[in-house]
């Protein structure tokens, strides 16, 4: 890596932010966290992240919700459903809604890297 990969961790888990964050800067990369979809929302309108790490369950909105208005903002950026609460029907409906891939909490770390490796590739390949 040249830069650092931009990861954006929205989930209102502080101790779950907080503690991914500081292991993903550990390994090289760059994190941000946000508590709610707005504030998430946010750090995307700035250009920041490169991935995006989304729960489905947020206090603001419905994560399936802040998936879908990503998408249709900033089609071609990966974003990576998280949740404590799902169902193969909730992983397949995020697919279905333009997300990258879905995992189940707890995650381990070195899955989660996997995941936002492969999700970043894959979006910048020709016709991703």
């Amino acid at each position: 890596m040249d830069q650092p990969l931009k990861i954006l961790l929205i989930d209102d888990e502080i101790d779950f932010v907080e503690t991914t964050a500081k292991r993903l800067i550990r390994r090289g990369y760059s994190a941000k966290t946000a508590l709610t979809c707005a504030e998430g929302l946010e750090t995307i309108a700035s250009g920041w992240p490169e991935v995006v790490v989304l729960d489905v369950m947020l206090p603001d909105r419905d994560g399936m919700d802040c998936l879908r208005e990503i998408k249709e903002k900033w089609p071609t950026l990966p974003v990576i459903l998280l949740t404590g609460h799902a169902s193969m029907e909730t992983g397949l409906h995020g697919l279905e809604s333009g997300a990258s891939d879905y995992c189940l909490k707890p995650i381990d770390l070195e899955t989660l890297v996997e995941m936002i490796a492969i999700a970043h590739r894959e979006s910048r390949q020709p016709g991703a």
